[in-house]
């Protein structure tokens, strides 16, 4: 695949996200994050219409931002708990296994340090897909072991049985490095792809844990000039997106 193109860092990064939910259907998405926000706009925009956005608190919105539908708490916990949902969450910490940790780090007698807590994250990764956005890859966030799990992993789930596994799934992981799966054998972390001008080398370094790696990893695929012009004109046209991922 070709790397010379004009798209941004952060435009790779939108992309890796949006395709978290291609070929979802009529599905919840809640995107937590400014580029996993664009992500689920612009997928919607394109190659998954069916896809339900909401302002975050109780309104169906439609591409305009417009209410379209109210989304009572009660309906909103049916999708939660029946799989209809799917969330893209942040982590503090992430392990090889899917993992991840919003709620301490150190030792949860004595933690160095108070995070969010673990919020929705047990019911989330549960009951409906989970994937995850890292901004700043690193082996702060790339543990081989998360301090507390918050978010319910690959081996955390089977070992809890099929009461946790039924709806349980992580399709992706997307950091500002590179595209990661659990597409394996034992369901440990794979890199699946690197951004343009990213090397694997690079993705490794900056993981704390062996990650799978193909025979050969591709890049990122590039996103389409009307993907562009979407992103750029009318999802995000002050960009936002720049801020979050700021140009390699």
């Amino acid at each position: 695949m070709s790397t010379t193109t004009t798209a941004t860092r952060a435009e790779y990064c939108v992309i890796a996200c949006a395709e978290a939910w291609r070929d979802n259907g009529e599905v919840l998405a809640s995107p937590m994050g400014v580029i996993p926000s664009i992500g689920a706009r612009l997928a919607k925009r394109t190659f998954s219409p069916d896809l339900l956005l909401t302002d975050g608190e109780a309104m169906i919105v439609g591409l305009d931002g417009a209410a379209e539908g109210w989304l009572p708490y009660r309906r909103h916990l049916a999708m939660v708990t029946g799989g209809k949902r799917h969330v893209m969450m942040g982590a503090s910490q992430l392990d090889r296994f899917g993992n991840q940790n919003i709620s301490c780090i150190g030792d949860w007698q004595q933690p160095a340090r108070q995070l969010l807590g673990v919020r929705g994250a047990p019911v989330n990764t549960l009951n409906n897909p989970v994937s995850y956005w890292v901004p700043k890859h690193s082996t702060r966030v790339f543990v081989a072991k998360v301090d507390m799990i918050s978010g319910v992993g690959y081996d955390s789930a089977a070992a809890a049985g099929p009461s946790a596994t039924r709806y349980h799934r992580i399709p992706r992981v997307v950091s500002h490095l590179g595209v990661f799966d659990f597409a394996t054998s034992d369901r440990a972390m794979r890199l699946a792809s690197v951004h343009p001008g990213v090397t694997v080398e690079q993705v490794q370094e900056a993981t704390g844990f062996p990650l799978v790696l193909p025979a050969e990893v591709p890049y990122t695929r590039e996103p389409t000039a009307e993907e562009l012009r979407l992103i750029r004109t009318v999802i995000d046209p002050d960009a936002l997106r720049d801020r979050e991922v700021p140009a390699a």
